[in-house]
């Protein structure tokens, strides 16, 4: 019987540890037009019952956030994301684009992939494990400068670097995406890089996740068409070259 080394990891630098196939994915289609797609949501549906919101519930998301952020996971993972963007006089900070709320909706509310989700929150153990062995507490209790140091050190691992990666990517997508899907509040992000964002900006209710299902299966086909066929541009460009567009003849 083969057996999963991935479930054997029990920290960033396990031998056992092999690359999560969200992220070789994410490798093999990283371009800027992917990247802002995969801020709008696309991606395979799926949940972490732990996190779900009732349908019933009227308590915003950053309120909510006031008490998740008290406990594990939400606790590193807020740490970590300010940690990765502290407030500076050069631009805003995690705190300010409110990554850990966007990053609570991509967990709990958008379209994202099961095994992403069980890395990132695998990763806040693995990051508090390190933790106490090196400064005897966790993660979230440390100084800035342990906190810098700490990071350092995982980013020596490849687990550790995908982990960062992957955080670093939603801090970009916080700062970037319409404020509907959580972060981004009032544009500041597109204010501080002097972007002038499309018009209208969708709103809750209008985001990828929630259109149509037929207007979802036509985004999606299209994007799956895109990707297969820049792929095989990349694999065969003399042969992409040659091509010639349908319906028209040499002179």
């Amino acid at each position: 019987m083969l057996v999963n080394n991935k479930n054997k990891c029990s920290s960033f630098f396990d031998e056992n540890y092999q690359v999560p196939e969200f992220i070789k994915n994410k490798q093999a289609q990283h371009n800027r037009r992917n990247f802002l797609k995969s801020a709008a949501g696309i991606g395979a549906l799926a949940s972490v019952s732990a996190f779900s919101l009732s349908a019933k519930t009227q308590t915003s998301i950053n309120d909510l956030l006031k008490t998740l952020v008290k406990t594990d996971p939400w606790l590193t993972l807020d740490a970590t994301l300010n940690q990765l963007l502290p407030s500076s006089a050069t631009g805003p900070s995690a705190s300010e684009i409110q990554a850990t709320a966007y990053l609570y909706q991509v967990m709990t509310v958008q379209p994202t992939e099961q095994d992403e989700k069980e890395f990132i929150l695998k990763g806040v153990g693995w990051l508090n494990g390190y933790a106490n062995s090196e400064k005897s507490a966790n993660f979230a209790q440390l100084n800035f400068s342990d906190k810098e140091q700490l990071l350092r050190g995982i980013s020596q691992s490849t687990a550790g670097r995908n982990w960062l990666n992957t955080l670093l990517g939603y801090i970009f997508q916080a700062m970037l995406t319409p404020p509907s899907y959580g972060g981004n509040p009032n544009g500041i992000g597109y204010q501080w890089l002097e972007h002038q964002a499309g018009f209208p900006l969708p709103e809750k209710g209008q985001r990828y996740f929630e259109l149509p299902t037929r207007a979802r299966i036509d985004l999606i086909s299209r994007v799956d068409y895109d990707n297969k066929r820049r792929k095989n541009t990349d694999q065969h460009p003399a042969q992409s070259r040659k091509k010639l567009p349908q319906g028209t003849r040499k002179s």
